[in-house]
């Protein structure tokens, strides 16, 4: 895989039923019955994934393995990787340092408990981080984060310590040992596709987003030499009928090009961490790290 054109990373947030009760904050029984789906979902996109022979990566929150521990132990059994995805869908940036340490620790064990496994990828609900976020990662031994979107086909290093303000020049922090793998709403299938009255209008034709991302595929196969194409995707919205559909497509599609590997994003990160130093990448990219910035 060291000589790959590009990694496909094929990710999938199974929420179950915490973003409709986390995110959403939603008492109505027929919303949160959108995340049981997930039930269904999840045996029907392993048969799929099996097919073409792809380990993906599936970030669960602990309400989900609680709910569902025999559905997360066939995500293992497969040979997927699990990664932390908070406790019940909610925004680490809405806890004090407490709560947030608490939330990321019932997580840990939640995991541990279901799949006899701990993580060493993250991926925050709703992709919001606290400030606090990165170094409470490294504490915990993560390798890899992927909530944040300062790359698109290429991971980078993380900083530490950022602060803003309307008022001050950006200040940048230290560049750390924790990898980023980058997301961008554009390569999720919740905006273009589930519907939430009055947020989010969704439904569109799987032949528009199906277009969409195979452009970025394209863009990427192209330009970004040992890159890393990321989709994010639930497993309640891409199962369904029509995006099922387009997901087997689009699979084909990214394994009939020559030189592509489809691999789980803690195995990609882990081998791009190996071969790109944190000193001598911050040498190489000192935009990224911030080291070229003036501070008044």
């Amino acid at each position: 895989m060291a000589n790959a054109r590009l990694s496909c990373c094929i990710t999938f947030d199974f929420d179950g039923m915490s973003s409709w009760i986390g995110s959403m904050k939603s008492n109505n029984p027929s919303m949160i019955s959108r995340g049981q789906f997930g039930a269904v979902a999840v045996p029907r996109l392993l048969d799929l994934l099996d097919n073409f022979r792809i380990k993906a990566t599936f970030a669960v929150p602990d309400h989900t393995a609680y709910a569902y521990p025999k559905l997360v132990e066939r995500i293992r059994d497969h040979g997927h990787e699990l990664a932390h995805h908070g406790w019940v869908h909610e925004n680490p940036a809405a806890f004090d340092a407490d709560g947030e340490r608490r939330v990321l620790e019932q997580g840990l064990e939640a995991l541990e408990r279901v799949a006899g496994i701990k993580p060493t990828g993250y991926r925050s609900p709703a992709w919001d981080l606290s400030p606090r976020s990165i170094d409470l990662l490294r504490e915990y031994g993560f390798i890899y984060e992927s909530s944040c979107m300062g790359h698109d086909f290429y991971p980078y290093y993380l900083r530490s310590g950022d602060r803003w303000s309307l008022d001050t020049a950006y200040h940048f922090g230290v560049t750390v040992d924790l990898v980023e793998m980058p997301v961008t709403w554009m390569l999720d299938d919740f905006p273009p596709a589930e519907f939430v009255l009055g947020m989010n209008t969704g439904l569109q034709a799987p032949s528009l987003i199906e277009e969409n991302w195979r452009a970025d595929f394209d863009y990427a196969y192209r330009s970004c030499a040992g890159g890393v194409f990321i989709l994010t995707l639930h497993p309640q919205t891409i199962a369904r009928g029509r995006y099922f559909l387009m997901l087997e497509r689009l699979l084909a599609y990214f394994a009939s090009h020559p030189e592509v590997v489809f691999e789980t994003m803690g195995d990609y990160a882990a081998r791009w961490r190996a071969a790109n130093p944190l000193a001598a990448w911050v040498t190489a990219n000192p935009d990224l790290a911030g080291t070229h910035a003036i501070e008044p």
